[in-house]
């Protein structure tokens, strides 16, 4: 989650912003720990402070970095059961995608939601405290919603992320 919600624009896409190995790595750097100090971060990239700050700085002025944000451990807050659900919409509704994606994004225990192409229309990570409240959530939330035509849910076991 970034700290910006803004959406991203539509239409053609702008330049593509040429990065060379050094804004590669302090990216990846970033990815892993978004607080590292800059002087860290700088002594990895092999580049005085200075410059490295100035690159940060310009990675955000070009949208690449688009924000920082916390990354929370759910089974800290008692989320202890995590799931993909692939939702497909039903025919009638496929004029409302963009609502009923903002709408499932809105429903509690939602972690993300992405809009696919496929056979499949949506897939969402949820994150409950008990298998109970899963099945709850799936019959209050998606097989009650007339635009739903199907769901299918997979079980997360584990979550590899990148400085695992």
């Amino acid at each position: 989650m970034s700290d910006s919600s803004a959406p991203r624009p539509r239409g053609p896409l702008p330049n593509r912003v040429r990065l060379d190995d050094i804004d590669r790595l302090i990216l990846k750097e970033l990815i892993a720990d978004a607080r590292i100090p800059n002087n860290v971060l700088a002594s990895k990239a092999g580049i005085a402070p200075s410059t490295c700050l100035g690159r940060v700085r310009a990675l955000r002025d070009a949208g690449v970095i688009r924000g920082f944000h916390a990354s929370v451990d759910l089974e800290a807050l008692g989320l202890l059961v995590y799931a993909l659900i692939s939702v497909r919409v039903n025919s009638q509704a496929r004029n409302k995608m963009l609502a009923i994606g903002q709408r499932l994004r809105a429903l509690p225990n939602v972690q993300s939601v992405f809009l696919l192409a496929g056979d499949q229309d949506f897939l969402l990570h949820v994150a409950c405290e008990t298998p109970t409240q899963l099945r709850d959530f799936i019959a209050v939330h998606l097989a009650s919603d007339p635009a739903i035509a199907n769901t299918q849910t997979n079980l997360v076991f584990d979550h590899l992320t990148p400085g695992d």
